[in-house]
């Protein structure tokens, strides 16, 4: 299998480094291509893999073509390589408010569009990525999509009206999850702990109980309310975090951002 991505940012290259640490693929089977020489060189030479300046060879190369750049790019990349694409390659979007159907259009031609939404926690492999297809992907090609996804984390299909929801959900939420751990890091400071000390125990904490939400039965209310002793320290921090509505903080962010993704 022959890999492109147009476009080497950071989620790019937390991608491919997960495809190529886990031998999805081998190395001389990719070509990455990025507009900045500077930027295309020094992916090269982290990456190990071929690079070029012209995103049209890149795209010749691959039987799955990764476009790898931001959603206001998208048309002046799909017009400038439409013509070189055949119906037989792959094109595999990781841009929000990108339909299925508005990357058909775009290309003007019948080709297969796997549209996913990732995260930036493919960086460490723990990636979670939504995906869907058009018709015109088999099920066998998909699969062979989501073995490469598989690579940087987890991933699961979800109806293309559902991916919106997926950007607001896990695509945007590590940033939440960063503003959550930086003040409880800078209030444990405060406190008198040191910095890199009460960075770990913040993270930490946010670490396990994402794995106890994932690896045991119990809903998160249930998990939650196990750990709120009556009268005890917990339940009075929770009443706080009530009091400011942080459930109705969080429900608000989520939809000014499903809201963004689909005017996008």
């Amino acid at each position: 299998m022959k890999l492109s991505f147009i476009g080497c940012g950071n989620m790019a290259t937390a991608m491919l480094k997960g495809i190529l640490a886990k031998g999805l693929v081998d190395k001389d089977d990719v070509m990455i291509a990025e507009r900045v020489p500077k930027a295309l060189e020094n992916a090269c030479a982290n990456l190990g893999v071929t690079g070029t300046l012209d995103n049209s060879k890149a795209a010749k190369h691959g039987d799955i073509i990764i476009l790898a750049v931001k959603p206001q790019g998208y048309e002046a990349v799909i017009r400038e390589i439409k013509d070189v694409v055949n119906e037989e390659q792959i094109i595999v979007t990781i841009a929000a408010g990108k339909t299925l159907t508005w990357v058909e259009e775009t290309f003007d031609k019948n080709v297969k569009v796997v549209r996913t939404m990732p995260n930036t926690p493919a960086l460490v492999q723990e990636g979670m990525t939504g995906v869907c297809a058009n018709d015109k992907v088999s099920e066998g090609e998909l699969q062979s999509v989501i073995a490469l996804l598989e690579g940087f984390g987890k991933v699961g299909i979800v109806p293309e009206d559902l991916i919106d929801v997926v950007t607001a959900t896990s695509g945007s939420s590590p940033a939440y999850v960063f503003m959550l751990i930086e003040a409880m890091t800078n209030t444990a400071i405060s406190y008198g702990m040191s910095a890199e000390q009460a960075k770990y125990f913040a993270a930490q904490a946010v670490l396990g109980s994402a794995k106890m939400v994932l690896e045991t039965a119990e809903s998160p209310v249930e998990l939650r309310e196990k750990v709120c002793s009556p009268g005890g320290t917990t339940i009075e921090a929770v009443r706080v975090l009530e009091e400011r509505e942080m459930s109705a903080s969080i429900a608000e962010a989520m939809k000014a951002c499903v809201d963004k993704a689909k005017k996008l």
